[in-house]
């Protein structure tokens, strides 16, 4: 069975992260996405160590069920070329600095007088208006400016600190999937395309929904609580005997179920715990009180008590015990792929199933021109034609 957007086509001209993202977002739905490549690749090719047989595990695993072509954009042909393939495209996905594709002479007013129904996707830091549209935006950036960094650490220091994964990266990457999708549905509609953008810093900001709700309301900032959570409690890790474990107290019912694993009656009638309100404003006093039981048992005896009981709890683990885990193994997010010159390697899974179009990892990133000739002679490029592209 075909993915949900087979038959839709996409030049990614994007690179690095967010862009890649999106495109790879579509990919695994079925789309048929293309990237194209200036002649020195992709920087992610250059983003080593690791490699695996001389291949990039980043570009391995931002490019997964892409076709790759290499193309200057630069020279006239390339333009050319590329203004060819637009034709027949449904999507073209780019995240330059703003002005940097209308340099080219490939900016969106063109390209839509020859492909009306073009849905042109930009990434960019900061999105395309706004006083800060001319600036380079990068995920640290991001994370600084949106209120990530303000909430994020241990509660206890004032030192900012990042979250450990790109999250605006890779958020701005899955928004432009979602619009880009809904563009198309759309165009199925009426038949018309249209730009479609988004930035890491809007995407940054996207996570800060509790704390935004808790400022508009106050009218403070809250800062960071470590593993707590800014309106629910007790919602964090805990030291246990042998490591950590997080526990999700986070209503009154699955407060009175953790006080019956922990066999402490006596706290639910303790007037400064009574209530989400009353935990809330005792916080700390109630943390101390916990920390003290859960280091007196190992995480797994903690962890079967908790399930017993149906209190959501789960151990902290590391990236590889994640990936060895049997629930990521069972919804198959750890994918084996066979590589041209990398030989097998792994990727990630597709994270949205469908029931009647599933998504699937077809086929790993390609390497660097892998596709050029097939994508150009699909185009109906003639022989002399692509000889005179690829050896520009």
């Amino acid at each position: 069975m075909a993915g949900p957007l087979e038959g839709c086509r996409v030049l990614e001209l994007a690179h690095i992260m967010a862009g890649p993202i999106a495109g790879m977002m579509l990919a695994d739905m079925g789309a048929d996405v293309i990237k194209i490549e200036k002649k020195t690749g992709d920087d992610t090719r250059r983003m080593v160590p690791p490699k695996v047989n001389d291949e990039s595990a980043a570009f391995m695993m931002m490019n997964r069920n892409k076709r790759g072509i290499v193309l200057d954009l630069k020279s006239a042909a390339g333009r050319q070329a590329f203004l060819r393939l637009i034709k027949t495209a449904d999507v073209l996905i780019e995240n330059f600095r703003r002005g940097t594709m209308e340099k080219l002479g490939l900016g969106y007013d063109l390209l839509k007088c020859i492909n009306p129904a073009l849905i042109y996707l930009e990434v960019s830091g900061f999105g395309r208006t706004g006083p800060y549209a001319d600036r380079a935006g990068f995920d640290l950036i991001a994370q600084g400016m949106s209120g990530l960094m303000s909430i994020t650490g241990d509660g206890v220091t004032d030192a900012p600190m990042k979250v450990g994964a790109p999250v605006t990266d890779i958020t701005a990457g899955i928004l432009g999937a979602m619009g880009v999708s809904a563009a198309y549905a759309n165009r199925l509609k009426t038949g018309l395309g249209q730009k479609v953008d988004t930035s890491l810093f809007e995407a940054g900001i996207t996570h800060t929904y509790w704390q935004s709700a808790i400022a508009f309301a106050t009218g403070e900032s809250p800062g960071a609580l470590g593993t707590a959570h800014p309106l629910n409690a007790p919602y964090q890790a805990f030291e246990t005997a042998d490591g950590w474990i997080n526990v999700g107290a986070a209503n009154q019912q699955n407060w009175e179920r953790l006080l019956s694993v922990l066999e402490l009656p006596e706290l639910g009638e303790d007037i400064r715990f009574g209530s989400n309100d009353a935990r809330m404003a005792n916080l700390p006093a109630l943390v101390k009180i916990l920390n003290g039981i859960f280091v007196r048992k190992m995480t797994a005896e903690w962890l079967e008590r908790f399930e017993k009981e149906g209190l959501p709890a789960g151990p902290i683990l590391n990236i590889q015990e994640m990936h060895k885990d049997p629930q990521a193994v069972a919804r198959n997010m750890i994918v084996d792929q066979q590589h041209p010159t990398a030989g097998l390697t792994q990727t990630l899974g597709t994270p949205v199933k469908f029931s009647q179009t599933p998504t699937m990892i077809k086929y790993a990133a390609p390497t660097l021109g892998q596709h050029s000739t097939e994508v150009f002679l699909e185009a109906g490029f003639s022989n002399e034609e692509i000889g005179l592209l690829l050896n520009e």
